[in-house]
């Protein structure tokens, strides 16, 4: 059963995390195409900027953030304080790897949690980016994807961490 969660969670981390990167590649190729539009405008060619631009940016790379954080969860890619590491005993570090997944998993449900509530608000009220005119909610809704997947992923890593401390060392994939 766990090699099966295992083998979710990472198609999940991985999954999102390359959706994040081709929306990035997709956020670059448009405003490098508005780059471009923009620096034909006094020659009389081209399409001109990409209207709104800035608003399809703010709103892609926030959803590429949240598609990023499972992959960053699952791989332990988080910031941390290993300066003390070496010196505690294994048992320790598999103690503190599993309050720091806890600790994880409980802000990815109450960042999943208030995204959800925010998507709910700016549906509800309407409320559009400045430009484009694109509903807020959307990127709301987008962003909730990655915050769902990173918190099923914090919740995989927590039953990883649970399971090194039981068993006193590292889980079959190799992480400790």
């Amino acid at each position: 059963m766990y090699a099966l969660l295992a083998r979710i969670a990472d198609r999940i981390a991985r999954a999102t995390a390359l959706l994040g990167g081709v929306l990035l590649l997709g956020i670059t190729a448009m405003t490098c195409l508005s780059i471009v539009g923009r620096a034909l405008v006094p020659f009389g060619i081209g399409p001109g900027p990409v209207r709104g631009i800035y608003d399809y940016t703010e709103i892609g790379v926030a959803v590429a953030i949240f598609a990023f954080l499972p992959i960053c969860q699952l791989n332990r890619g988080h910031a941390s304080v290993d300066i003390f590491k070496p010196h505690f005993a294994p048992v320790v570090n598999r103690l503190l790897d599993l309050a720091m997944d806890a600790a994880m998993f409980g802000v990815a449900l109450i960042g999943a949690q208030r995204l959800w509530l925010g998507m709910l608000d700016k549906r509800h009220y309407g409320e559009t980016t400045l430009i484009a005119q694109v509903p807020v909610w959307q990127g709301y809704a987008a962003s909730l994807v990655g915050a769902v997947a990173f918190a099923l992923v914090a919740a995989f890593c927590v039953l990883r961490s649970a399971r090194a401390l039981a068993r006193g060392g590292a889980d079959p994939a190799g992480h400790v």
